[in-house]
């Protein structure tokens, strides 16, 4: 399937943010407080944005698919010709940068540093109801939400709950909460925008992810 324009933009974005953020070790900060070292740090950096444009297939849902719903501009045409591939059906997709390298990472946290389950579920409910209260789907998109009350609510919540180790708990309210509340939650939703594909973790929610986790540290 061509990928849309829409679904590079962040990267794009991305790169020359944190090109800016490097400048000023403002990343370095961030991972330190996680107990990362610099060379740790770039390397789950690089798998994060290179996992951006890879993403792994699940399963499929129904969807309400008319063949034009959901579709950019100029993928409308391609969309009409092959609208037979997608009967009324979305595969849903796991984004390798936006959805496995944060569960992975946050799996590790969670194993490296005194962060109890209970505080685990705790920021990340807190994190998943205020990111799908203020999501929003986005068609030709996909789930969209402003970035900062994610990162604000993980840092709030794990400063209250556990001060010593606010940080690694931060990240993991912050990403795994904006996972759940932004993606997973919102599936009826998927369903309504009638696109073929829906990425979990992908474009429209990659942005929240990522940037709720590094945020959520630096506030914790």
């Amino acid at each position: 399937m061509p990928r849309s324009p829409k679904q590079l933009i962040f990267p794009i974005i991305a790169l020359g943010v944190l090109a800016i953020l490097v400048q000023f070790q403002v990343l370095t900060i961030a991972f330190g407080k996680l107990g990362l070292s610099a060379q740790s740090a770039y390397l789950l950096l690089l798998m994060t944005l290179s996992g951006s444009l890879l993403n792994i297939p699940l399963f499929t849902i129904d969807s309400n698919f008319d063949g034009e719903s959901g579709f950019p501009r100029e993928m409308l045409a391609w969309a009409q010709q092959r609208r037979y591939l997608f009967p009324g059906k979305t595969l849903i997709l796991a984004n390798v940068g936006g959805c496995v390298v944060p569960v992975a990472f946050s799996v590790y946290l969670f194993a490296t540093h005194d962060v109890s389950l209970f505080q685990s579920f705790g920021c990340i409910l807190a994190v998943s109801l205020v990111a799908y209260a203020v999501s929003r789907p986005v068609r030709g998109l996909g789930i969209g939400m402003p970035i900062l009350f994610a990162p604000l609510t993980a840092a709030g919540v794990a400063v209250i709950m556990n001060s010593e180790n606010a940080a690694p708990l931060a990240y993991i309210g912050g990403t795994l909460g904006v996972l759940i509340g932004a993606d997973l939650l919102r599936f009826k939703d998927i369903r309504k925008l009638g696109a073929p594909i829906a990425s979990i973790g992908g474009a429209g929610s990659f942005d929240g992810i990522f940037i709720s986790g590094l945020l959520a540290v630096l506030l914790a």
